[in-house]
């Protein structure tokens, strides 16, 4: 599968950019959109973690305490504050390319990602080395943006969209459970709230 170097690159130094204020900004968004799923999302982890796109760190404390976290994330930048939140030497922190990602086949037992699928150039490439990277049994646990069905919500995503384009990509208007499907995923939890923007999913690798 053919990646962008450019479109990654791109994605690289608008992160690097954007990560001195990301923490700034994203408290409130939290606190509006995804309420308790940062939580949900490390709730569901068993075994060997992949978090991919880790960004500043905001899920590492909410992991159970008998799993292990490998965090991958393009940006040194944002890899600088999420090293000022590990708090445990159960979790290690990498650079790295969610489209191809550092890890052996079948190397983890779940991947997670909360937030940042949308800010991949190729998520296809991304959710094609999530399925390569766990066992077969293992789980991927997403949370993210997914096109509301409701007209009014997504000319705002849309409009989100095109704002974020110059700072951060931010791809609302996607639909994840038929990429999972495509790529080889059992779908095998859904739940979409805050007007069917927000998206939690739990898939299988069977």
């Amino acid at each position: 599968m053919a990646i962008d170097p450019e479109a990654t690159e791109r994605m690289r130094r608008q992160y690097d950019a954007y990560a001195a204020r990301y923490d700034r900004e994203t408290d409130f968004y939290d606190r509006l959109m995804l309420g308790d799923a940062r939580a949900w999302a490390c709730g569901q982890a068993r075994g060997r973690v992949l978090e991919v796109a880790v960004g500043t760190g905001r899920n590492l404390g909410l992991y159970p305490p008998d799993v292990s976290v490998l965090g991958v994330d393009i940006s040194a930048g944002m890899l600088r504050r999420a090293r000022r939140r590990r708090a445990a030497a159960r979790v290690a922190l990498v650079q790295g390319d969610a489209q191809a990602l550092p890890c052996a086949d079948g190397a983890v037992d779940t991947v997670l990602c909360t937030l940042g699928l949308s800010s991949v150039p190729d998520d296809a490439a991304a959710v094609a080395e999530m399925h390569r990277v766990l066992r077969p049994g293992g789980r991927l646990i997403l949370v993210g943006h997914v096109a509301s069905p409701y007209f009014p919500l997504r000319i705002l995503q849309r409009a989100v969209e095109r704002a974020t384009a110059s700072r951060a990509a931010d791809r609302q208007t996607r639909q994840v459970a038929p990429l999972l499907r495509r790529t080889g995923f059992t779908v095998v939890y859904r739940r979409r709230d805050r007007g069917r923007i927000m998206e939690r999913t739990v898939a299988a690798k069977l």
